[in-house]
């Protein structure tokens, strides 16, 4: 078990997450080093594309259904996760509204027309953006993500510490569930400001008992060898093939963006 009683299931449970739909596409099957440079890739030429061009966000969409259609991943899974953005979706509805310039009448509405051609390249980037990311989510487990960071020769610090962040999230939602309990199981419900200091004590129990489970993680490790970095367990290499497959959406993305700037 070792000297913390999280630590195993910390790590056992931390191949899998929520995004992850367990499938055996060829998207799946796809080095995960060459889906995250696809991914960012894709990304960098969907913001480089001028928001004039409205056809080539479509054509953006389209590659993107394509993606999904063969790693099949559901519509609906799809869209589902995309209400991540809504933050960024009111922050778009408001710039026709408060941005300045000149002004058009839509609805009734006097709107600013550099405010809308904003919030459309808010909207029309951010979308494909969060799509590109809930795909490569989607079809690579966690701990092939960081397998391919690591691959991608991110620094091996960076990735210990989205490694740790990642496997003890759960560790810390469990502790912050049974401490939820506890109250409960005392009578304990929140409802107004003069309960915020018996929350603001949890918080802190939360933390110390965090922080106490942290050194002890760490004790454990060092006494098993660790010396600052983690062992390489997997090697993961990808072939020609391979890289050409995963490029293939950037690099088509690529010829829609340099259109869009010529056209």
């Amino acid at each position: 078990m070792g000297a913390d009683g999280g630590t195993t299931h910390a790590f056992s449970s931390g191949g899998a997450h929520r995004l992850y739909r367990h499938g055996h596409s060829p998207v799946h099957a796809l080095p995960p080093h060459t889906k995250l440079a696809a991914a960012f890739a894709f990304v960098v030429v969907v913001v480089s594309t001028p928001r004039e061009a409205m056809w080539a966000f479509a054509l953006y969409a389209v590659l993107l259904a394509v993606v999904a259609s063969v790693a099949r991943v559901p519509a609906g899974f799809l869209l589902k996760r995309l209400l991540i953005e809504v933050p960024f979706v009111a922050f778009a509805v408001l710039m026709p509204f408060v941005a300045e310039g000149g002004r058009v009448d839509v609805l009734g509405l006097s709107l600013s027309v550099n405010g809308l051609w904003g919030a459309w390249n808010v909207l029309a980037k951010g979308t494909l953006g969060v799509a590109a990311s809930v795909l490569l989510a989607a079809t690579t487990e966690l701990r092939e993500l960081l397998l391919g960071l690591q691959r991608l020769k991110l620094p091996p610090l960076l990735v210990q510490i989205a490694s740790f962040m990642i496997r003890y999230g759960d560790v810390i939602t469990d502790e912050m569930r049974r401490m939820r309990i506890a109250r409960e199981s005392r009578g304990f419900e929140a409802r107004g400001i003069r309960h915020w200091g018996v929350l603001a004590k949890s918080a802190g129990a939360l933390f110390v008992r965090s922080y106490e489970r942290g050194e002890r993680v760490h004790l454990a490790m060092v006494s098993r060898g660790y010396a600052g970095s983690m062992p390489v367990i997997d090697e993961v290499t990808a072939s020609r093939a391979q890289w050409s497959y995963a490029l293939a959406l950037p690099c088509t993305a690529l010829v829609v963006c340099l259109l869009g700037w010529t056209l």
